[in-house]
């Protein structure tokens, strides 16, 4: 006699029983997309990491797996169809991918992977199968590090928050873009306090809680529709609150002390709230039996063939368009000449050498670094990446976010610098000591990005371009981490002082995008 297999054991074999046949071909073509669209994953894996408004991404893919074993019961009896002419499809969501990475947009690009991976199980397991798994499969696009263009808008609604909060509390406050002042003392909305982190967050969990509570697709919607407007009003409330305390303290600084911890706080208590309100309409449980699915026969074998004719026509057409742009892009470096060093003027020389934080090549471009040292005893870290005139706009706008966020920076402050308006930007740190000008030059002049910026680099990388886009940054020499005060503000005048009595730095810098 044998021993009888555990009940959970029978009950796996059977839920899973549909991908006999068909699984190495999902598996293979997995691995092959993860292959094509390796700067896709490691961009988001990074991304997790370093912003907290991502950390939850790392549960995404085990709470995935968690929902398709939920259904297990529902999966049992239900076989892999496979559908090779879904696959077809990949041809136009390649040609998307290949827009949105011409465009820089890497959210985008993003996007459309995970897309291309839902093709993948749709073509593969069929359309029967994949709707019994939708709900696990579609949630894998949380894995995806989106909504970081929502950040100035969620600056703009706290702010309108707290002007007529404070109005309604008769706290007098004066409001100037994102800065509030009360006879307390200064407070500014940071993009740290917009609330993404929050609505990213709230947003993942209402998915999961609507997808494990309910079953009518309008409760579903509604809850996640919910989940997205309570954390921006929460975060409103929170802004008005910690304005409100530092009021009642005497103190700005006092109340904003710990402000991202008790942020948390009430935010998870609104959650709470929340998931409670929701509970009274769970159908989570169903009373009756639900209705016999009727078995299908074993044909596991006879969908062996299509399954991989699937998976390898989704490889070969999603592949079309990470290999275009590896064409383009070969052709568009083969160019690419070291940007030469800037002659900084009278009453200062030039050096090679910067710190260490400076001294990498911009990704997909060249990059020259250089110390000026002048006669006043000040000293400027001046740093020059050009790029070839088929560049996209995707390395160029990553090169400027990083000499934008110095390491020891946890956000920065832009504004224009006058007398020179739309070339160079300053920036300011928040918390954190610094004062450095940054500029940007496309088709030869200075540009702050944006769309109409992105879709004619796009259209240079396609046609050729006559000039390099150019990224400069200069940063005044000094200890940030012990500058308090006035040495803060002198740093600043300093790095005006030299913008304004050096101009012919702006011409030769228009000289080398070749203008």
């Amino acid at each position: 006699m044998t021993a009888a297999a555990p009940a959970h054991q029978n009950e796996l074999t059977q839920a899973w029983s549909g991908l006999k046949g068909t699984g190495i071909a999902l598996i293979a073509g997995i691995l092959v997309l993860g292959g094509l669209f390796q700067t896709e994953v490691v961009t988001a894996v990074q991304t997790w990491n370093d912003s907290t408004a991502y950390n939850h991404c790392f549960l995404v893919a085990p709470i995935a797996l968690y929902l398709l074993w939920d259904r297990k019961d529902t999966l049992a009896g239900l076989s892999a169809r496979p559908m090779p002419w879904v696959s077809l499809a990949g041809l136009p969501l390649a040609a998307a991918w290949l827009f949105a990475e011409r465009l820089g947009i890497m959210e985008g690009r993003q996007l459309i992977a995970v897309t291309l991976l839902e093709l993948l199980f749709l073509g593969v397991l069929g359309k029967r199968l994949w709707w019994a798994m939708s709900g696990p499969l579609l949630y894998l696009y949380f894995l995806v590090p989106f909504g970081e263009f929502l950040t100035p808008k969620l600056q703009d609604i706290t702010a309108v928050f707290v002007l007529y909060g404070t109005q309604i509390l008769h706290i007098p406050a004066y409001v100037d873009g994102y800065t509030i002042e009360i006879p307390e003392g200064r407070f500014f909305i940071a993009q740290a306090c917009a609330g993404l982190r929050f609505l990213i967050a709230a947003i993942a969990f209402g998915a999961l809680y609507a997808i494990l509570m309910y079953r009518s697709p309008i409760r579903r919607t509604a809850f996640i529709v919910i989940s997205i407007v309570v954390p921006i009003v929460a975060n409103g409330f929170r802004a008005l609150g910690i304005v409100g305390l530092g009021h009642i303290l005497g103190s700005a600084e006092a109340a904003a002390a710990d402000h991202v911890i008790y942020g948390w706080i009430f935010f998870s208590l609104v959650i709470l709230l929340l998931l409670a309100c929701g509970l009274p309409f769970r159908e989570d449980r169903i009373d009756t039996a639900p209705p016999a699915i009727k078995p299908e026969p074993d044909m596991t074998g006879s969908y062996a063939t299509p399954g991989a004719c699937a998976a390898a026509i989704m490889i070969v057409l999603a592949g079309a368009g990470p290999a275009t742009a590896l064409l383009l892009d070969r052709t568009a470096n083969a160019t690419l000449a070291q940007p030469r060093p800037l002659d900084p003027g009278p009453g200062c020389t030039s050096a090679p050498g910067a710190p260490p934080e400076r001294a990498r090549a911009a990704a997909g471009g060249r990059a020259t670094d250089q110390r000026i040292n002048c006669e006043n005893g000040t000293a400027f870290d001046l740093h020059i990446a050009a790029f070839s005139p088929r560049s996209t706009s995707g390395p160029v706008l990553a090169e400027r976010r990083r000499l934008a966020r110095p390491p020891w920076v946890e956000e920065t402050v832009e504004s224009w610098i006058e007398p020179e308006p739309h070339v160079w930007r300053l920036l300011t740190g928040t918390e954190e000591a610094l004062a450095m000008a940054v500029g940007m030059w496309i088709d030869g002049a200075p540009s702050m990005g944006g769309l109409p910026v992105r879709a004619r680099m796009a259209w240079n990388s396609l046609t050729g371009g006559r000039r390099s886009p150019v990224v400069v940054s200069i940063t005044p020499v000094a200890d940030w981490s012990h500058l308090r005060g006035p040495a803060r503000r002198q740093v600043e005048d300093d790095l005006l002082e030299f913008l304004r009595t050096h101009p012919g730095l702006v011409t030769q810098i228009e000289a080398l995008t070749g203008r």
